[in-house]
């Protein structure tokens, strides 16, 4: 098959075509002739070298891919060669061929096409697992997302609204604000230009946000805690600013606050399997009825996986970035 090499750490240059062996799926694995592949932000951080992959997961760059089951493991029972999924990796994406648990696929939704399907996992599990399971995000609660326009961003607002929560997002440009309340944002704010503090605490007479979601750090950090409001949730994913600040604890003690953070892929097995029934039971209903879809900002070829990663970088764009694959 051919897959992209990661030839060494370095900027988007290091990755190229190459040649090897399909992988062989394990008991409680399937093959997957791959489609579709998502391109997500760690993808970018493990290209540079600073995300690597967990013992066992496929070298590979890609943790989310659709396309038709060609194999199944011996202890597989759900799915069948054939079968039309979408599937969050362990890493090996990037591919012709990808294997994967097979608790962590899912049925392609009614009425998506493969780019759409390859746009779900990675931004879904990352986003149900921290709103739901993390958070406890209710409905009538306030919710305020960093990086509104990104994938997570996206996917965090139409899952939010889902759930009956009030949605506020930051965002670095007018029409990604435009971009963040057509999806169902009950204000973005432009963080070049406004106070997200001052704008979410009038908009909510003084409450503030009962949960925070951020990927940004830095300076942020002390701002949420500012924002937050009594029994504040804040969950980091990410520290695109920077991870290390000064903090005042003192609010922290006051309110009540949770500072949490996650990572998804080195969670368990049974961790990912559980989000994978949940995201099937209760969002991919809402998906078939064209309620939450994803917004695909892109699509490149794989062979041109170099100008997706510059894309990512760039934060220019709006929704996912999605690499096909010829066969």
């Amino acid at each position: 098959m051919r897959y992209i090499e990661l030839r060494e750490h370095g900027d988007p240059e290091v990755m190229q075509v190459a040649e090897g062996d399909r992988p062989e799926p394990a008991a409680d694995e399937v093959l997957i002739r791959v489609e579709a592949a998502g391109v997500n932000r760690p993808d970018i951080v493990q290209r540079q070298g600073f995300y690597p992959p967990p013992p066992g997961a496929s070298p590979i760059l890609g943790l989310e891919v659709a396309g038709e089951i060609s194999a199944v493991g011996a202890s597989v029972q759900r799915w069948k060669v054939g079968d039309r999924v979408c599937a969050l990796t362990n890493g090996g994406g990037y591919a012709e061929y990808a294997v994967a648990p097979a608790a962590q696929c899912l049925p392609v939704p009614q009425g998506l096409s493969m780019v759409e399907a390859a746009a779900l996992p990675e931004t879904f599990f990352t986003v149900w697992s921290n709103l739901v399971h993390r958070a406890h995000l209710k409905a009538g609660e306030v919710l305020l997302v960093h990086g509104g326009s990104s994938g997570i961003g996206t996917t965090a607002i139409q899952i939010a609204r889902s759930l009956g929560a009030r949605v506020f997002v930051t965002a670095g440009s007018e029409e990604k604000c435009r971009a963040c309340v057509a999806l169902g944002a009950e204000r973005a704010i432009n963080y070049r230009s406004e106070d997200f503090v001052a704008v979410v605490r009038e908009a909510t007479d003084g409450h503030g946000a009962d949960v925070i979601f951020d990927m940004v750090g830095g300076q942020y950090v002390d701002r949420n805690i500012q924002l937050a409001a009594r029994d504040g949730r804040i969950i980091n994913i990410a520290f695109l600013a920077g991870a290390k600040v000064e903090v005042n604890m003192l609010p922290v003690m006051l309110k009540r606050l949770v500072l949490t953070g996650s990572t998804l892929r080195p969670q368990p097995p049974e961790e990912k399997a559980r989000i994978a029934r949940d995201l099937e039971a209760q969002m991919w209903p809402e998906i078939a009825a064209g309620k939450v879809a994803p917004l695909i900002a892109a699509t490149f070829a794989l062979e041109a996986v170099a100008e997706a990663h510059r894309l990512m970088e760039s934060s220019e764009h709006i929704g996912k970035i999605v690499l096909t694959v010829a066969h």
